[in-house]
């Protein structure tokens, strides 16, 4: 077991993977950057993996994201060969990564999905949402460059568009962080 603290990076892009990661506790935030920009494929959760680091154990060992915990974690490092012989050994845990493979992948076709239909309103509220699921926490902290960072825009954008949706009773900003008052959990 490896113990990470909270906004350490434990993988990046380029680096070759010798280990693939199983969070027993806290979240980890996977991203890739474009010219500083950057893009949030998805988070790691408790007792799940990370998909993208998988998939390179088959090709070159390289990995193609970013992977920062998000708060401290507590992460199990398996070696890569160390998979490579279980998967021969026990078939079965191939259901295992087909099941992580499902998840990672409905999370990045909802990001998609969130960009190119949804207003930035309803992407803020859902990625708050997200972030409240993922820590447990509400209210909880964020940045409005913390916002615009994970969602491409700017920090100016992000104040204009928490202010409206707190005018409208939507969330609350406080000292505290950033409380969602609206009772529907369901993703708009």
């Amino acid at each position: 077991m490896t113990q990470v603290k909270a906004k350490t990076e434990i993988v990046r892009e380029g680096q070759k993977n010798k280990f693939v990661p199983f969070l027993i506790n806290g979240s980890i935030r996977v991203f890739t950057l474009n010219d500083g920009r950057e893009l949030i494929y998805y988070y790691i959760r408790r007792n799940d993996s990370c998909m993208m680091t998988f998939s390179s154990i088959f090709t070159d060992y390289t990995s193609r994201v970013y992977a920062v915990a998000e708060e401290d974690s507590e992460i199990m490092l398996i070696p890569v060969s160390v998979i490579h012989e279980w998967l021969i050994r026990f078939p079965e845990i191939n259901k295992v990564f087909y099941h992580e493979y499902d998840k990672r992948f409905s999370d990045v076709m909802s990001m998609v999905n969130d960009a190119v239909f949804h207003r930035l309103d309803k992407r803020v509220l859902n990625y708050i949402r997200q972030q409240i699921s993922v820590t447990g926490n509400n209210p909880i902290r964020l940045t409005h460059r913390e916002i615009a960072g994970n969602l491409g825009t700017s920090r100016e954008v992000i104040s204009r568009v928490l202010k409206k949706m707190e005018n409208e009773g939507e969330l609350v900003q406080t000292k505290e962080g950033i409380r969602i008052t609206v009772s529907d959990p369901v993703k708009r």
